[in-house]
């Protein structure tokens, strides 16, 4: 992979390990994430850190991938998806003084290989959602998703799973 250091007025790629063929929009903000082969990423994502993205990934615009978010091949995530990476965000600590890096831990969420998740999607942290599953728009994934199940609804539930 090529890693790439630039910054500009269309996007800004910070320290980025972009694949071959890796198709990155206008108005994208990614720093310190990998990006592999045949990727699409549109236009106003924002994927921070430490955040992996598998090959022949679609990743919809206006979407927040944040550092600890592992996605694998072949998944399509939809416009407006959001991950969360901290289970009980604070701006302060008990003492008044703003939070930093050493405060809070990272909890890693997984999506494994060909999931695709619809537009407006939350995903909580900690949480693995399967090999070719299914998440609908607007649902809110709480807890694992199973391989090949279609999940929809706030808390997201199992609906049926793909033949």
């Amino acid at each position: 992979m090529e890693v790439l250091n630039i910054d500009t007025d269309k996007q800004s790629l910070k320290n980025v390990k972009v694949g071959k063929d890796v198709r990155i929009f206008n108005f994208v903000n990614a720093y310190g994430c990998s990006i592999d082969d045949g990727s699409k990423v549109g236009a106003f994502v924002e994927i921070q850190k430490g955040a992996t993205i598998g090959k022949n990934c679609k990743i919809s615009s206006h979407t927040f991938i944040c550092e600890g978010v592992h996605i694998a091949d072949n998944v399509f995530i939809g416009h407006n998806v959001t991950f969360i990476n901290d289970r009980f965000p604070r701006a302060t600590n008990e003492d008044g003084t703003q939070q930093t890096d050493a405060d809070w831990h990272v909890e890693e969420t997984f999506i494994e290989e060909g999931a695709s998740l619809g537009s407006s999607v939350t995903v909580l942290c900690g949480v693995r959602v399967g090999k070719r599953a299914i998440v609908g728009a607007g649902s809110v994934v709480t807890k694992d998703v199973p391989e090949r199940a279609i999940v929809a609804g706030n808390p997201a539930k199992i609906i049926k799973y793909v033949d």
